[in-house]
């Protein structure tokens, strides 16, 4: 397959997810409106179309390790791309997300997020900005459902070494609930920027939870230490090599 079809094959992926998000943000905008589960439902249904056309338009296999948390609990994600989103989306059973605000306001995911409870975080005002994402997060959880954050804050490149921010911190603190850490290796494949995505096997795994009641200092070395280490392994087993420090974007 020469690299010309497979950028081909990734336009044409590109155009028709995002077409399909907009005539499924339409279709169960009513539904959605009624009811939260109307909402989530076109969101699951929205995230298993883009998998599943994955596979056989770009040769992206996804696969989910580790035991899904079905409670209420903080999951701290390794985020690399908008795969990852979909995938962590769709193995849980309620997944909220902090996310930043000017998502808020495009159109359809817009929309959808704040019919879900997802959390706005304006990142340009730091202390501000935790103390509202703390007040928002309480108030949304008066509903059971799976609290995700991204420590990092943003898409992180494979290779690219970007510091663990205090906000899942003191989510942990003052949410009281333990945190499951994700680690993935999607960023091989379906890169931050750029149009490429490339054939092989994008895994997203949920790793042991850290319990509540850790000082923060040391649960935030926890964490880092456990998704990057496991992150790394799961790139490696497509081939990348971290001493090299090989970014693929």
């Amino acid at each position: 397959m020469t690299l010309a079809f497979q950028y081909l094959r990734s336009l044409l992926y590109m155009i028709q997810i995002y077409v399909a998000m907009l005539v499924l943000g339409i279709v169960f905008a009513p539904y959605a409106l009624l009811s939260k589960n109307g909402a989530r439902q076109a969101c699951k249904t929205y995230a298993r179309w883009a998998i599943w056309s994955a596979r056989w338009m770009v040769g992206i296999r996804c696969e989910v390790r580790g035991p899904v948390p079905k409670g209420e609990v903080i999951v701290a994600a390794k985020h690399q791309s908008f795969l990852d989103i979909l995938v962590i989306f769709n193995a849980l059973p309620q997944a909220k997300f902090i996310m930043k605000r000017e998502l808020m306001w495009t159109p359809i995911i817009g929309v959808y997020s704040k019919r879900l409870g997802c959390i706005p975080v304006n990142r340009g005002k730091r202390g501000a900005a935790i103390a509202q994402m703390v007040n928002d997060v309480a108030r949304e959880f008066s509903e059971p459902g799976q609290l995700v954050i991204y420590p990092q804050g943003t898409r992180v490149a494979p290779g690219v070494q970007k510091p663990y921010k205090v906000g899942s911190g003191v989510l942990y603190e003052e949410l009281k609930q333990p945190c499951v850490p994700v680690a993935t290796n999607v960023g091989m494949l379906w890169p931050r920027t750029g149009l490429l995505r490339k054939p092989g096997l994008g895994v997203v795994e949920f790793l042991e939870p850290i319990p509540q009641g850790k000082p923060r200092d040391i649960f935030m070395a926890e964490l880092e230490s456990q998704i990057e280490a496991r992150s790394d392994a799961l790139m490696a087993e497509l081939g990348f090599d971290k001493d090299e420090l090989r970014r693929i974007d």
